[in-house]
């Protein structure tokens, strides 16, 4: 153990981390990363292979970004987002708005995924406040979904071992059975189901839509919740729904945007009209803090008038609209126009799909889903039961710890092993983590 690591034990409290582990598992000291490898003080490298909590986007230390973030810090580092603006903040917002979904043109900034979905939940109970709909206050979500870790998140997201303690301090919310193929809540067997699974929201809405303000789900991939991978037909019922019985329907991209389900938005080829989508992780490619939030002019409009009539949104953040952090999420969408990142990403697309098949070989791999390059590997006690393992062997801290001696980073969510690989991936690079992790898995299993 470095004097560093040592340090680190002495003061440092890490994320979703027990720290009595850390007496036999001390963090890795990183000291540098390029590309999609990271770099420890001892010279040994580790595939990022998710991409750093899935916000790197076009790898580490890529010149463009720290180019664009030097030239920035020259000029102006940071400014108060109330009654005053700048350039970067205004350019991104242009930008956002004409990649976006139709309709999404009035861009509202914080600092992390987290606010930017209380931002939309926010906005959307004070629009029906202010337009005089006083009794729409409560909002729907997925039973398996997760929307961060702020009061308001977690109230719209699944109670699970992330935020279970605190449940008693969530506002009350109405769930639904999430769109999960492999365990499907209706009992229907994986591609026999005419998304039977959105019979419970429809019949949610018909008896509460009045006091119902918003729908909030994850595009096509639900991430934290087991990279649940769900069909477009449900994205589009939903949304479907959301309009006929007049609630709003806010879809959270902070996993899923920037290219990461193969699109820049996961919504984008469905033609969902969402009144809200929320942005983060991605939006500067891991290299500064940042939340967006968009919505429509209809929206914007409930909260224009005199000061008097008391409609004005009053939420903000010291950071809001970092002017270095504007600059990193242009050059993040500068690289992605002349790279045509998404173009030599949709080329690797296929055999990442093929390789994951592979490893439902192995006898307790029970499920393999991917879309884009994010892809998920559900490990069971058994196959044909798809009984679940016992969580007390942990057996996805086994296949990080073997992973590591791999050179992967293979942090599983349970029992499941999920890659979300950062999108600048080269063939080789993406072989190489494949046959590295078939390996681990299979070894995982031995006897």
């Amino acid at each position: 153990m470095t004097d560093w690591v040592g340090k680190d034990l002495k003061y440092v409290w890490h994320p979703y981390t027990q720290m009595k582990d850390c007496r036999n598992m001390p963090p890795l000291l990183i000291e540098r990363a390029k590309g999609i490898k990271l770099y420890d003080t001892r010279g040994r490298f580790y595939y990022d292979t998710i991409s750093s909590w899935w916000c790197n986007v076009h790898g580490h230390n890529n010149p463009a970004i720290k180019s664009a973030i030097k030239k920035q810090l020259d000029l102006l580092e940071h400014v108060l987002f109330a009654g005053f603006t700048h350039k970067p903040a205004i350019e991104l917002a242009q930008k956002l708005a004409a990649l976006a979904p139709a309709g999404l043109s009035r861009v509202f900034y914080s600092d992390n995924g987290s606010t930017s979905v209380e931002v939309a939940l926010k906005m959307s109970f004070q629009y029906w406040h202010n337009t005089g709909e006083r009794k729409k206050t409560k909002f729907v979500s997925l039973d398996r979904g997760y929307h961060g870790d702020t009061f308001g998140a977690m109230s719209v997201s699944g109670v699970s071992l992330f935020n279970e303690v605190f449940s008693p301090l969530f506002f009350e919310s109405f769930k639904v059975p999430s769109p999960y193929c492999y365990r499907c809540p209706v009992g229907m067997q994986e591609g026999e189901c005419d998304t039977d699974c959105l019979k419970p929201l429809e019949r949610l809405l018909e008896k509460r839509s009045k006091e119902i303000a918003g729908i909030i789900l994850e595009p096509r991939l639900m991430a934290a919740g087991g990279m649940i991978i769900y069909p477009e037909k449900y994205l589009k019922g939903a949304a479907s729904l959301a309009k006929r019985f007049n609630v709003h329907l806010i879809l959270d991209e902070v996993a899923t945007a920037f290219g990461r389900t193969g699109r820049m938005f996961a919504s984008g080829s469905a033609g969902v009209l969402a009144d809200f989508i929320c942005l983060s992780k991605g939006i500067t490619s891991g290299y500064l803090p940042m939340g967006v939030t968009l919505t429509t002019d209809k929206i914007y409009k409930a909260f224009y008038a005199d000061f008097e009539q008391k409609k004005t949104f009053y939420h903000g953040h010291t950071y809001t609209a970092n002017p270095v952090a504007c600059a990193a999420a242009l050059a993040s969408l500068e690289i992605f126009e002349k790279d045509n990142t998404l173009k030599k990403a949709a080329g690797l697309i296929p055999l990442f799909r093929e390789r994951l098949e592979g490893f439902k070989a192995l006898p307790f791999v029970g499920d393999v889903r991917s879309i884009g390059l994010v892809g998920a590997l559900e490990l069971v006690k058994d196959k044909k039961t798809k009984e679940a393992l016992d969580f007390r062997e942990r057996t996805g801290l086994k296949v990080y710890k073997a992973g590591l001696e791999k050179n992967l980073i293979l942090r599983p969510l349970g029992d499941i092993i999920y890659f979300f690989l950062p999108l600048c991936v080269k063939r080789a690079e993406l072989e190489d983590i494949l046959d590295r992790s078939y390996s681990v898995v299979k070894k995982a299993f031995n006897g």
